[in-house]
């Protein structure tokens, strides 16, 4: 199939494919950082999910600038803010994939899974479609502690200033 374009229409899908270009050559940059510039939908999450994605970034850097996960190690903490992310991109999250996400050893990470869901922050499910798999996401409960958390944050707190940037100052490490 043959798409006829008019001169201007040309111009301008080119200029569209040389502007991807450039932002595919941007990502693969060593230490880019993704931040959506969309306006934050009625409930805030797009806002909350770029401010989630800045902490776990800030954490992973702190932890490769001093090379020792032991000495800042927060998994729980981790563990939430990936099931944060995952909960407003909509992804589903292994426990396997959550054990990652903690950068501790698997058997610390269970460790910490189960008490997030001890005390309801978060909801084990098995995969519909594995079921020798199970899925881990964050409960009602925990999803409202984040985002009262992150409101708090970046209204007022010391990150205040990660929401405040244009995305193109925060989109590649130094």
């Amino acid at each position: 199939m043959a798409l006829t374009f008019s001169d201007p229409e040309e111009r301008r899908l080119n200029e569209i494919a040389d502007r991807l270009n450039e932002l595919a050559a941007t990502i693969r940059q060593p230490g880019t950082v993704i931040v959506s510039t969309a306006p934050p939908n009625a409930n805030g999450r797009s806002r909350f999910l770029d401010l989630a994605r800045q902490l776990y970034q800030l954490r992973r850097r702190r932890i490769a600038s001093f090379g020792d996960t032991e000495l800042f190690g927060e998994p729980a903490w981790d563990i939430l803010l990936d099931l944060y992310i995952a909960h407003a991109s909509g992804n589903p999250v292994s426990v396997t994939s959550a054990c990652i996400g903690a950068a501790v050893p698997a058997t610390t990470a269970l460790r910490h899974l189960g008490q997030l869901h001890d005390e309801g922050l978060i909801v084990r499910e098995n995969d519909p479609r594995d079921q020798r798999r199970t899925h881990v996401r964050l409960s009602e409960l925990g999803i409202e502690r984040m985002e009262a958390y992150f409101a708090e944050i970046d209204s007022s707190g010391p990150f205040a200033w990660v929401s405040n940037l244009p995305a193109q100052q925060i989109g590649t490490a130094s």
